[in-house]
């Protein structure tokens, strides 16, 4: 089970570092910059993948999420976001460490998704599917803005 738990945080923090190495060198023009007609930027998505980080691991989990760091509503600052989806993902590998991965999740993520995760391996699972997912959008964005290709982590 240690074998596994370290193969599923491996491929999980690999996903994680080519989100940060996709975004790496944008300025923050860029970074707020939308080039999808649904409107997102790479900042929020960064920003959505640390509250994807927050909700599957902590409130799914664990059945708590602590506070957010921006509870007024402001839109938090570029540092903020990059600070926010690292203290995130530290607190997911923390639960990751403590939890058995045959554990059930405390609470149920609404719709179909929470009726197919069904322990902690799966919520591991989804969330390297869906960082790769969001890896792969703005890997495209980052080609559109620059050109820039290949920005995976070294």
């Amino acid at each position: 089970m240690a074998d596994e738990k370290r193969t599923l945080r491996m491929f999980l923090q690999a996903q994680r570092d080519s989100v940060l190495a996709i975004v790496d060198g944008l300025g923050a023009e860029h970074l707020r910059t939308s080039l999808v007609p649904s409107g997102w930027s790479p900042l929020s998505m960064v920003e959505h993948l640390g509250h994807a980080e927050r909700h599957w691991f902590q409130q799914i989990v664990t059945g708590a999420a602590g506070p957010l760091p921006w509870p007024d509503g402001r839109p938090p600052s570029t540092p903020a976001v990059f600070e926010f989806y690292r203290a995130q993902c530290r607190r997911s590998d923390e639960i990751l460490l403590a939890t058995p991965l045959t554990a059930p999740p405390r609470e149920r993520h609404p719709g179909p998704l929470g009726e197919e995760i069904t322990d902690l391996r799966g919520v591991v699972l989804h969330m390297i599917e869906e960082t790769a997912r969001h890896a792969g959008h703005l890997d495209v964005v980052r080609e559109l803005m620059d050109g820039r290709t290949g920005l995976g982590p070294r």
